[in-house]
């Protein structure tokens, strides 16, 4: 292992000996390619688009950069929506007795199994998309839900969730509080905990969730195919409790197996619960405490998913805490493209990979930490803009008015 601190206040974790470890099986190609399935029979899916930013990439001396944008996602503008119902249609599943495999979307809304579940209310803790993904596939299942979200979150959120058909509240506690508290309602009330991450003695759901997050990974896949590229070389993944990094890294290394593309995880410097665990190096996963401060609030959590945590152990080669503005950063630079590459509009949780992308590429003070990671001129780069705009208001602040601004401007 490995420690780097540099001037810009990135901080990084190396692990370029690594061994594998177990590959997940519940993320196999097999296991995937059931779930694409079940996300194709819900009305509205499609692909998200992948873009490939060929000037940004030559500007910046590298092969390729390409960004799966998530904010075309079932109209959600974010990526949750593919945990979310996955996770919600298990749960019913298996109070209805029957197998996931062998039903579409459209089966839960006949009128036979809507009277049957009508009165099933899920409840979830949130920063925001989470918990408007479950609003939102509660509603179209014609369920219930209640969704509790962390002090200082955005009312714009708040309302989206609400919108979406759910009973929501912003609590005057952190993420990790909120999660507790929703998973207290729902013992209360008979309810069903959704949550996207796992403790001890709660695992089932959040790997349900995690394979939903899947289908993004596998369109990706098929997708720089598309574009005469069999596999990317670099892979950043964004990580809050480290449910979506974890799935995506737990896929890629199924279909991969031992050449890896080098995968870095990127995380909020006060929330980076993933780089701590890293550190610390002792196998296990660590909390950080506090408010948990940062743009970043879908990022913005202190206890890693007890499952994922070890996808990200044994097959990440790197793990990132970033300051706010390399998020920021990365905001801009989608916003305003080089040429005839696309506009991409990417909130702070989003955009904070391809920042550091970014800054690794052009910065003298990261030159030993790019040459760490190996990136040159055939490297292939792939991002994840996990949210577009989620709270415009914030967003105008940032790109409009250069709030967060470099740490060298």
């Amino acid at each position: 292992m490995e420690k780097i601190i540099t001037p810009t206040g990135i901080k990084a974790i190396i692990i370029s000996n690594k061994k594998s470890g177990e590959l997940p099986d519940f993320l196999s190609e097999k296991e995937v390619d059931k779930v694409r399935k079940f996300h194709s029979s819900i009305k509205g899916y499609k692909a998200t688009p992948l873009i490939s930013l060929e000037n940004l990439a030559k500007g910046l001396g590298v092969s390729k950069i390409f960004v799966k944008d998530e904010s075309y996602r079932f109209g959600l503008n974010a990526f949750k929506g593919v945990g979310a119902t996955y996770a919600i249609a298990r749960v019913i599943c298996e109070k209805l007795g029957v197998h996931i495999d062998d039903v579409s979307f459209d089966y839960f809304k006949s009128p036979e199994v809507s009277e049957k579940i009508k009165d099933m209310v899920f409840v979830t803790a949130t920063d925001g998309n989470h918990g408007r993904a479950v609003a939102w596939a509660a509603t179209q299942l014609g369920c219930k839900s209640i969704v509790y979200m962390p002090k200082g979150s955005s009312l714009i959120r708040l309302q989206h969730i609400k919108d979406a058909g759910a009973e929501a509240y912003i609590t005057d506690v952190n993420y990790d509080d909120a999660v507790r508290l929703a998973n207290k309602k729902a013992e209360e009330i008979g309810g069903y905990c959704v949550q996207d991450t796992a403790w001890e003695g709660y695992e089932k759901i959040p790997n349900w969730i995690c394979q939903g997050y899947t289908t993004i990974a596998a369109e990706a896949l098929d997708q720089t195919k598309l574009d005469g590229v069999a596999k990317p070389t670099h892979i950043f993944l964004q990580a809050g409790v480290g449910s979506f990094a974890g799935g995506i890294l737990g896929y890629f290394a199924n279909v991969f197996r031992d050449e890896l593309p080098i995968t870095i995880i990127v995380e909020p410097e006060n929330a980076a619960c993933i780089y701590n665990s890293a550190l610390i190096n002792d196998g296990q996963p660590h909390a950080v405490t506090g408010d948990l401060n940062t743009i970043m609030a879908g990022l913005a959590c202190g206890e890693p998913n007890t499952v994922t945590w070890k996808f990200l152990r044994d097959f990440a080669f790197a793990y990132i805490s970033c300051p706010d503005y390399v998020a920021a950063r990365g905001m801009r630079v989608l916003a305003n493209p080089i040429g005839n590459d696309k506009k991409i509009v990417s909130g702070e949780s989003g955009a904070v990979g391809l920042g550091l992308v970014t800054l690794l590429l052009e910065r003298e003070e990261l030159k030993e930490l790019k040459d760490k990671l190996r990136l040159d001129e055939n490297s292939v780069i792939l991002c994840f803009s996990t949210e577009g705009d989620t709270d415009p208001e914030q967003y105008r602040k940032i790109v409009y008015d250069g709030k967060n601004p470099s740490y060298f401007e």
